[in-house]
């Protein structure tokens, strides 16, 4: 079951992601964050005003339930960590092609397979230590095919803010595992969502709209609701797969981030990127490496 969850929560982070992509071509990066979490708010609002009123019962799967104020500080943490994450990544992604992006994204099983290693005390064996090898090789060979398109990895700011992105994805994945073992599902998507957008206000305030005359221009694009949309399926059927006692965070974590096919397809088929056939090569590798972290449980 929580698998089935993971390869469809995976389908619709795919389309999350080219939305975003659709969204951020020569537009503000910052105003398309907002109201796209501005379009997630405005949902679950209607999803805690039905629990509110009882038209949602309480046995309900998308009740959402009254939390404690401990709870809303994890929250509140989790949207930090999150958020940060998306702002690196929304700027990676406006600036770098899809098949740079994609491949890139996919390394994050990696870190929370890591994460996992050094925090829940899980043991790596053989064949995930083959894996992560492969991963990084792979990844390597990837960063010699962005240098045909003058995408240098050690010097290109925007790679280094997609790598941060992931790093801080994983960081939240593990986060997850902890938080959606003791809190209901529906009231850390809520809650999430509108915290995203509280915290979004000053950040608008202070870092874009002092500078909007002198920076690129906010366009309105039928993408943007459809972000808040997906992102709202995908987060839904990942926490609940995660809240699955039997579930494991470490194959969430890799069938999730392939997603990232469906993108890299997107951005062949569609934006028409140059070495596809080269990068696809790799960005195979680099799923190969992280199947064998799977197999290697």
């Amino acid at each position: 079951m929580w698998l089935l969850l993971a390869i469809a929560s995976a389908f619709f982070l795919g389309f999350y992601d080219i939305f975003k992509k659709i969204a951020l071509d020569k537009n503000a990066v910052l105003p398309i964050l907002f109201l796209s979490t501005v379009a997630g708010s405005i949902i679950m609002v209607g999803f805690v005003i039905a629990s509110e009123s009882e038209f949602i019962p309480t046995n309900h799967l998308f009740y959402v339930p009254h939390m404690t104020t401990r709870e809303h500080w994890l929250i509140v943490l989790k949207t930090v960590i999150v958020l940060s994450s998306w702002i690196c990544t929304y700027f990676a992604l406006k600036h770098l092609p899809l098949t740079i992006f994609a491949p890139i994204r996919s390394t994050g099983p990696l870190w929370t397979t890591f994460g996992a290693f050094v925090i829940f005390s899980e043991r790596l064996t053989l064949l995930q230590f083959v894996g992560g090898g492969l991963i990084f090789i792979f990844f390597y060979l990837f960063s010699t095919a962005g240098k045909l398109e003058g995408f240098s990895f050690r010097s290109n700011k925007y790679v280094w803010l997609m790598i941060l992105g992931t790093l801080l994805g994983s960081i939240s994945a593990l986060y997850d595992r902890y938080l959606l073992r003791e809190m209901n599902v529906m009231a850390v998507e809520a809650y999430f969502t509108f915290y995203q957008t509280l915290l979004l206000i000053p950040i608008l305030a202070i870092f874009w709209y002092p500078q909007r005359a002198r920076s690129t221009r906010f366009h309105w694009k039928w993408a943007i609701p459809f972000i808040g949309l997906f992102l709202l399926i995908g987060d839904f059927l990942y926490f609940y797969s995660i809240s699955l006692p039997d579930s494991l965070i470490s194959i969430i974590a890799l069938v999730r981030r392939s997603n990232v096919l469906i993108v890299f397809i997107f951005g062949a088929l569609f934006f028409k990127e140059h070495n596809i056939k080269k990068k696809g090569i790799y960005l195979i590798g680099i799923l190969a490496g992280l199947a064998l972290l799977v197999l290697g449980r």
